[in-house]
């Protein structure tokens, strides 16, 4: 009987011991995730929290659509288009193949409804029909997506069109996907489109439902932009936020949707899990001035704005200590924010951040021109 029991036990001890723990890093640092290229990223910082061949070279299908999405956002804030804006599709936009709104030449559509249909359905007529609309012609489009691929440090992409349809040498990373998605995130309005799950164009005819599934399975989900192709697979680059943590997660080149949807879920919930987005206190020892010297004021009032988040190990929030750097004093003149000291914010693991502590005001220096007018006044206003 005993012998039974223990070789049950030992039994269900390796049983146990080779059930994965989905969403949890598993001894050699891997997750569960199917995808030949994955990254989980931080929206705040850019801390990269995990990576599977991340620089891996491959195509991305429609996720190829954020870097347009970038640019359709910054012409709208510029002012150069805006959500009304008519556009006149082209025949070379109404004959774009794959996921499309079926756009026919000469058919008039606001920006508003061409962007809801590239966010909520993906449509590759209304990507580039709206790519025309910016930069007069898809070409120049793609010149500009790819001199912002270089501004943002994209250094594995190379953009041929706007929409993500399999073309050679149409290529990114999972790194640069989230790379651009970060950007993408900076337009607030972007979330506007990529929250919808049902839709509506053309006064009610035209059915958008979103190709993001997780809208209606993770909790928290925020976006971001779904792609397949038969060159890409499966793609997606995931967003969504808790608590304060703002996270992306990017998948390239997963076998079917199922296993997309489930591995940025596992990223996801991973960085939930063992992160948290802080927001630093301000000290509680006092820091109001600094002495002046050879100034026409004795003290320099002084400010430091603490703005932004620290990226923590779950658990580990307690344990962030600050610490004042202050220059006793400086000799005039002293600019309007010019830097006399910094805030330091520590773990035991090393420096979370620093910020400037900065002079409030202006202090020139002494001179005897200046004394005299100020002995001057006082002598009359006695």
């Amino acid at each position: 009987m005993l012998k039974k029991l223990v070789s049950f036990l030992l039994s269900l001890m390796i049983i146990v011991s080779i059930i994965p723990m989905k969403g949890y890093a598993e001894e050699n640092g891997e997750l569960d995730v199917k995808a030949p290229s994955a990254l989980l990223m931080d929206y705040e910082t850019g801390k990269v929290l995990y990576e599977k061949n991340s620089h891996d070279i491959r195509p991305c299908a429609s996720i190829t659509k954020v870097m347009t999405l970038c640019l359709i956002f910054e012409a709208i804030e510029a002012g150069k288009i805006g959500y009304d804006t008519i556009v006149t599709t082209s025949p070379f936009a109404a004959a774009m193949g794959g996921s499309d709104i079926w756009l026919v030449e000469g058919e008039q559509m606001s920006v508003n409804d061409l962007i809801k249909a590239i966010v909520v359905v993906s449509a590759n007529d209304a990507a580039v029909a709206m790519a025309e609309c910016v930069s007069g012609s898809e070409s120049a489009f793609v010149e500009e997506m790819n001199r912002k691929a270089s501004e943002l440090g994209m250094n594995d992409t190379t953009f041929k069109n706007c929409n993500g349809l399999d073309e050679e040498g149409h290529l990114t990373s999972a790194y640069d996907v989230a790379l651009m998605s970060r950007e993408l995130m900076k337009h607030e309005d972007i979330y506007n489109y990529t929250s919808i799950w049902l839709d509506y164009i053309r006064d009610g005819a035209t059915q958008l439902v979103n190709t993001n599934k997780l809208l209606k399975t993770y909790d928290g989900i925020t976006g971001l932009k779904t792609g397949t192709t038969s060159q890409a697979g499966a793609c997606i680059s995931a967003t969504a936020q808790r608590d304060g943590l703002n996270l992306i997660a990017v998948v390239l080149g997963d076998e079917n949707t199922s296993d997309r949807f489930n591995d940025a879920a596992t990223l996801l919930n991973y960085g939930f899990a063992n992160f948290s987005s802080v927001t630093p206190k301000a000290p509680t020892e006092n820091v109001s001035s600094v002495e002046v010297l050879k100034g026409m004021k004795s003290e320099a009032d002084v400010k430091c704005d603490i703005s932004g988040k620290f990226l923590m190990k779950k658990g580990t929030e307690e344990n962030i200590t600050s610490e004042i750097k202050l220059k006793e004093d400086v000799e005039a003149p002293v600019e309007k924010g010019q830097e006399l000291g910094r805030i330091i914010y520590k773990t035991d693991d090393g420096v979370l951040g620093e910020f400037p502590i900065v002079s409030v005001e202006e202090i020139v220096k002494i001179n005897f021109k200046d004394v005299m007018a100020l002995l001057f006044v006082s002598f009359v206003s006695n």
